[in-house]
């Protein structure tokens, strides 16, 4: 008895070791997804046009001087790289050193393009004047330019705008402030920011048409629940977006195989909801007319003590093929 016990015991460690390692080995990997999107109103001129999303990378190294990471970015050819947020642990985090290497290693940057996420520190500061603040001048400084309003690519007279999706929803700049949906960060019902905001709304508006190619970055998901709040709202329009990529997900985090996600953190969701829509926790989806593409990003947050890590869900970038019909 004492020997079948001991054996079974062993099992066990076995067992555990070698989910261990895995779980390390998965977790220090990664992952290149591809996807085709169609755009029905696609230029033929980006026709093949493609764009590298990075996300959530929550301050994870992948190599010393994040040198496995880079090997993987610097080995695609892209047309764009965004990045969507949470490159960092907590707002008031000043350990920058993982993503300013990242971006610092990034061989092309010449459209690069970064959104804000809610775990990344404040893109503008107060005092001692308003301005940008020292994290997002380091991203700045580093070849990558923060998305405030639109960014235009042209190619023989067309365009694609890549656009920040909070700004672009608002109705117009007598608006700009706290709306539902986005966090609320002290400065922004400060005077100075509603006239920066309201000037950046200003440029959107004069460049963006409803013929043109948009496509809007954002940290966190459009869920169908906030589309229907965004087009029923005084504050708020729901814009010709083609469409929209974001993060925050993780991809659930934690992953079953077979079942998917247990958790995503989703305020329009009941609380604490468990299972969540399977066909919305990462990948391509539409709803309303528009296009959707939802990275599960690269990092893990801590949100649950001791359990920093993915499971069955290994990091990943995307490459996304824009596509004007479905060939």
């Amino acid at each position: 008895m004492r020997k079948l016990v001991g054996r079974f015991i062993k099992v066990i460690l076995i067992v555990c070791a070698a989910f261990i390692i895995y779980v390390f080995w998965d977790n220090n990997r990664v992952k290149l997804v591809e996807e085709d999107i169609v755009l029905e109103q696609l230029p033929s001129q980006f026709d093949g046009f493609t764009i590298l999303q990075l996300t959530d990378l929550h301050e994870k190294n992948f190599g010393r001087g994040q040198k496995r990471l880079l090997k993987a970015i610097n080995s695609i050819d892209y047309d764009v790289i965004v990045m969507t947020g949470d490159m960092m642990n907590t707002p008031d985090s000043t350990h920058v050193e993982p993503f300013y290497t990242l971006l610092e290693g990034i061989d092309d940057k010449e459209h690069a393009y970064f959104v804000r996420g809610n775990d990344d520190p404040p893109s503008y500061e107060l005092e001692p004047e308003f301005g940008k603040s020292p994290f997002i001048k380091g991203v700045e400084k580093r070849g990558v330019t923060f998305l405030e309003s639109v960014m235009s690519i042209e190619k023989d007279d067309a365009h694609i705008h890549f656009v920040n999706f909070e700004l672009a929803i608002i109705k117009g700049p007598e608006h700009i402030g706290k709306i539902n949906g986005t966090d609320q960060l002290d400065y922004v019902e400060d005077a100075r920011y509603k006239a920066y905001q309201g000037a950046r709304w200003e440029e959107f508006d004069m460049n963006v048409f409803s013929e043109d190619v948009v496509i809007a970055l954002n940290h966190y998901p459009v869920v169908d629940e906030r589309v229907d709040y965004i087009q029923g709202d005084a504050k708020t329009e729901w814009r010709d977006i083609d469409l929209i990529l974001a993060g925050h997900y993780h991809g659930g985090q934690y992953r079953l195989p077979f079942v998917g996600a247990l958790f995503v953190p989703e305020p329009w969701y009941e609380p604490n909801q468990l299972f969540p829509p399977q066909d919305r926790v990462k990948g391509l989806w539409e709803y309303n007319g528009t296009q959707q593409y939802v990275s599960a990003g690269l990092g893990s947050s801590d949100a649950i003590q001791l359990l920093k890590f993915r499971l069955f869900n290994p990091p990943e970038i995307n490459l996304l093929k824009l596509k004007s019909d479905g060939k």
